[in-house]
């Protein structure tokens, strides 16, 4: 989600797309590395 609302911003140049990002980048940075792991694998199971 984060790399997507990037790329839109950086197409777009909209001011609040990007603080969507810094939104979501602060909420990423919250995420216990496990919990973050966990998450991925819901994204991109491992099979």
């Amino acid at each position: 989600m984060k790399d997507f609302t990037w790329k839109v911003f950086s197409q777009t140049g909209n001011i609040d797309t990007y603080l969507l990002f810094k939104e979501i980048e602060k909420d990423y940075h919250d995420i216990p590395v496990e919990q973050d792991e966990e998450l991925a694998e819901f994204d991109f199971p491992i099979s």
